[in-house]
Order: structure tokens, then C-alpha cells, then sequence
């Protein structure tokens, strides 16, 4: 198979002796030997391209004045090519005037908002087409997801709200078609994220929705300096596992699937394979409570393992208020870690095979994220140097309190530092962040920011420098080069440095970002890349260039 005829990984699982050996030395004397991180060590910065894009959506609550939970929990971001051109596209959810959330004086937003489409010019701006695409729902938006769940080669759109959710089917033309109804997935529970995958294997695509919580506008009994009641005033509610009929129409399999935990307040959740058999599992991230981790058993069903792999709880044992799960390979080890933003420290959960290992502290992250309230985190190779960086937008949870956002480098050693003070006049403000979103929206290299703040207009962040190192990102689809394929790895070995990218879009706070699998390279001009796809059949190439999106068909010749 050719580079030019669509192609792609490889990955090798080291042994458990030679693991643990390789355990007790100081990463920093396993990456000596790397020519990748020793790459050019200008750095890129950050540019807010908001308005010169523009961009001019703004997101509200509903109301002026936040008093409440469900105006608190903000909204996420998804960067998805709904016309299949080839460029990233954006979509924001946005809240509206509920009587049964918002106060009185919010009556002036009634029937005024709406969630907006972003139609990328392929010039660095965007056009608001969300009329013409008939998208503009005007539900309490929060969270949002795209898939091709049809297998008809483009994009449908799944909206989250606090409410009845929304789909719409891409007619392949620029325009929508809501088929929430009959088509089953008209959830009407608060729901914030919405991760889909091949659960089956059948070869469609099923959805998981991740419920929030039962809000109850009459409960007031709260402590007056925190605002307003928080999520333990109120119960859970159970998630939800839809299979596709392939059809147009979804069953709720939550119960057979072994998925039932009713008290759950679920706030994102992602899909990847955790423990390297082959199959995708479930991670789901709770508030004020345990979080789940349901390992995927290969015959339909899935069992909840997250108190015994270390994934449950925060760094200390506390029921933490964790975020959005962000999922990669950040020590470079062939197994995938997770970063958690939550109203502490954040947690950095490294794994360990059989289990995770929460290294906040001794990464740096606890001091440097310590002071923030952290919602919607990044993990992503800012500088294309072969690590992962890590971005976290930050902002008060019960007040309209405004802090800095922070960008985060991966030395190579498994440290962090702080570097967003020079990275860009968007790090000396303050925002009320929520969801953040990546991808190369103008397919330059490197890979930028979309930041979601409360009440506010969202952020476009351009990376600027970061494709001075070497890059490859790699677009895999299934056979016919329609459809992405989801839950599909990606390897690719540039010397003595291997990386992993699971294929699962739906990632960190509400959010959805890039679904193809990018990698920084820093000096390497010629890669190994290998696809091992949903179905568990593999792909390889051998000396690939760098610097291209390469474009990877299973069964392509």
C-alpha cells in the first residue's frame, strides 16, 4: 500500500519484567537517547483569532445573574466537519430563558437564543450558518456530539441540553433534519456528553449519554457565600446506553450492558481502550462522588472497576469534582493516561497496567493547577516535540470570579511547566472558562484552542510556531473513505519514541474535538504509522513523510 493510496500504526507492548525494570529509572535517562524532544526550542504562542474569524456567538445561561446550577455547568465546544471538505467546522451550544430555571428579569432572552454552526472558509474566518443548516436549537444547550451514525459518509449532530436532547441527521447538503423523536434519542434527563462508539461490533455506531443530575428549582437550603446549592443537594441520574438498529432508531441497552448506576452525576465522558486488549472502554467522570470506569468484557456487557484500578477518586481519596476526562499517552509508555480538571488540584492518573497511579504532585500539575477551579482540559502536542502538553480553562464554579487559564509543557521527564505567561496576550486575561475543544482548524500543522467561558464570547486560539517541528496527522476511515473510523489506534514509532491516539473525538468538558489522530514528530522526517481498526485488523506503513494529513482507508489498495 502506498502513502498516496490512504494508509497507517504499529505498537508493541513491552513485557512486564522489562516494565518494571524500566519503571524505577528516571524517565528523564529513558527519553536521553530521543532526538524528538531536543527539537527547536522556540515555542509556538497562542493568538486570539476570535473576532478576525468571526466568531461572534456569545453564550448566556439565560439570565444576567448566576443563581444556580444548571446556569453554572456552561456549555462545551466541538470542532467536527459537518461538509466533509476536508476543514474543521464549529459548533456552540448555548442555554436559553427557562421559567423553571432562570429568574424573572431573564424574560428578555426568551425565544433569543440559540446554538450557532460555524462554517469554515478555508481562509482562517468563518461563516455563521446555522439558519441555512436548520441547527439553531434554542433548548438549554450544554454539551454536543457528532457522528456518522448512518454510515452515509458525513456527520450527524447530537445536542445535549437540560431537556429533551436533540438529533439531527446530515442530509448531506448543508442542511439538518431533526429526527430526535423517532429516532429514540430524545433523552429527556439533563444531559452533558454524549461519546460514540461501535459498542456491538456490528459496524454502526451506538452513543452513550452521560446524565447530570435531578435539579430542583424550589431546594434554597445552601451556605450564602457558596451562591447557590451544589451538586450533592440534588440526586443522581443513570446514564444511558443507546444501540444503533441500524435503522434510524436506538434501544436503550444500559441494563443489559451491565451499565446501571442510577445515583451517578455524571459530568463528560470518553471511550478508549484503557487496558490494551483490543476492546473500547467506558470512563465516565462523576460530581462530588466516585467516578466510573467500566472495562469493556468483549460480550456486550461491561464491568464498573474503578475503585480497584484507581480511577474512582481524587488524589487525596475525596469525592472530587471532576470535569472532563482528557485521555493519552503522556509518559510515552504505550498505555493511556488521563488528566482530570476538577475544582482542586486536577489529577494526573498514569497507567500502570493493572492499575493508575496518580502523579499530580510529583508532575508539577498540584501546585500549578492547585489555585485554579479547572473544567475543560486539553491534552494535545502544542509544540509538535513528540510530548503531550496540557491546557486547562479555568473559572469559578458558583460566582462569575474570572482566573487565568493555564498551558502546560511536558519537558520529556514526566514535568510540566508553567509556560503560559509567554504564550500569548489570551494568558495575562481572566475568564470564566468551561469547555475547550482542539484541532487544526486551518490544517496547518499544529493544533489550536477553542474555549467555551460562561456568559461570555467563546475563544478562538490560533497556534502560532508550532509546526516549526516536524508533524503528522492522520485521518482514518472505513472501507468506501466515507465515514471516520471511531475507536480505530493509531501508532506511529519515530525512533526510540512510539505514540498512541485512540480515535474518540468526544473528549474533556462537554466537548468534542478533532477526530483525526495528530502527532509531533520534532526533528523525524520519515515515520512507521499503524491502524489497528474497530474490527481489530491492522495496517501498516513504512516511511511515511512527515508533514502531511494523510488520509488512511482500511482495505485500500
Amino acid at each position: 500500500m502506498t502513502v498516496e493510496a490512504k494508509t497507517t500504526v504499529q505498537f508493541t507492548r513491552l513485557e512486564r519484567i522489562a516494565r518494571l525494570l524500566v519503571s524505577a529509572l528516571p524517565l528523564a535517562i529513558l527519553l536521553s537517547t530521543s532526538a524528538l524532544h531536543a527539537a527547536d526550542q522556540t515555542l509556538p504562542v497562542f493568538a486570539d483569532v476570535t473576532q478576525d474569524a468571526g466568531i461572534t456567538a456569545k453564550h448566556s445561561y439565560g439570565d444576567d445573574r448566576l443563581t444556580n446550577i444548571v446556569e453554572g455547568t456552561g456549555a462545551g465546544a466541538m470542532f467536527f466537519d459537518y461538509d466533509s471538505d476536508g476543514w474543521l467546522d464549529i459548533y456552540l451550544p448555548c442555554g436559553c430563558w427557562l421559567p423553571e430555571v432562570n429568574d424573572n428579569r431573564g424574560r428578555k432572552y426568551r425565544d433569543k437564543l440559540a446554538n450557532h454552526l460555524y462554517r469554515n472558509n478555508r481562509d482562517g474566518t468563518f461563516t455563521d450558518v446555522t439558519d441555512q443548516a436548520g441547527v439553531g436549537d434554542k433548548g438549554y444547550g450544554v454539551g454536543t456530539s457528532a457522528a456518522d451514525f448512518d454510515d452515509d459518509g458525513d456527520l450527524d449532530l447530537y445536542v445535549l441540553n437540560y431537556g429533551k436532547n436533540v438529533l439531527y441527521r446530515n442530509n448531506g447538503n448543508g442542511t439538518f433534519t431533526d429526527i430526535s423523536e423517532q429516532s429514540g434519542l430524545d433523552d429527556s434527563h439533563w444531559s452533558l456528553s454524549a461519546p460514540w462508539f461501535d459498542f456491538d461490533g456490528d459496524g454502526d455506531l451506538d452513543v452513550y449519554v452521560v446524565n447530570y443530575l435531578e435539579f430542583d428549582p424550589r431546594f434554597r437550603d445552601y451556605y450564602a457565600p457558596q451562591g447557590y446549592p451544589g451538586p450533592r443537594s440534588y440526586s443522581g441520574q443513570q446514564d444511558a446506553l443507546y444501540r444503533n438498529n441500524g435503522n434510524g432508531t436506538f434501544t436503550d441497552v444500559t441494563e443489559t450492558a451491565g451499565l446501571i448506576n442510577p445515583d451517578g452525576r455524571g459530568m463528560s465522558g470518553t471511550v478508549a481502550d484503557l487496558n490494551n486488549d483490543g476492546l473500547l472502554d467506558l470512563y465516565v467522570t462523576n460530581d462530588a462522588m466516585e467516578n466510573y470506569f467500566y472495562r469493556n468484557t468483549g460480550n456486550g456487557t461491561y464491568v464498573e472497576e474503578g475503585l480497584i484500578m484507581g480511577l474512582a477518586f481524587g488524589e487525596g481519596g475525596q469525592n472530587v469534582s471532576s470535569m472532563g476526562p482528557a485521555v493519552g499517552d503522556v509518559d510515552r509508555d504505550g498505555w493511556l493516561d488521563i488528566y482530570i480538571p476538577d475544582m482542586g488540584y486536577g489529577c494526573l492518573l498514569l497507567n500502570r497496567e493493572d492499575y493508575f497511579e496518580d502523579q499530580t504532585a510529583p508532575s508539577k500539575l498540584a501546585v500549578i493547577c492547585g489555585q485554579y477551579i479547572g473544567w475543560g482540559g486539553v491534552l494535545f502536542d502544542y509544540d509538535n516535540d513528540g510530548f503531550l502538553d496540557l491546557f486547562v480553562a479555568n473559572g469559578d464554579a458558583h460566582r462569575e470570579y474570572t482566573e487565568e487559564d493555564v498551558l502546560l509543557r511536558n519537558d520529556g521527564t514526566g514535568v510540566f511547566k508553567d509556560i503560559a505567561a509567554d504564550s500569548g496576550d489570551y494568558f495575562r486575561k481572566k475568564y470564566v472558562g468551561r469547555g475547550a475543544s482542539s484541532g487544526d482548524f486551518d490544517n496547518d500543522g499544529d493544533i489550536d484552542l477553542l474555549v467555551v467561558n460562561l456568559n461570555d464570547t467563546p475563544r478562538l486560539l490560533r497556534n502560532d510556531g508550532g509546526n516549526k517541528n516536524n508533524w503528522l496527522t492522520v485521518a482514518v476511515k472505513l472501507r468506501g473513505g466515507k465515514s471516520d473510523a471511531v475507536g480505530a489506534r493509531v501508532t506511529v514509532k519515530t525512533g526510540d519514541l512510539t505514540q498512541i491516539h485512540d480515535v474518540m473525538p468526544v473528549t474533556g468538558y462537554l466537548s468534542q474535538a478533532d477526530p483525526r489522530a495528530h502527532f509531533g514528530l520534532g526533528r523525524a522526517e520519515k515515520v512507521d504509522v499503524e491502524v489497528r481498526w474497530p474490527d481489530g485488523a491492522t495496517t501498516g506503513l513504512k516511511d511515511v513523510s512527515a508533514n502531511q494529513i494523510l488520509m488512511v482507508e482500511q482495505d485500500a489498495k
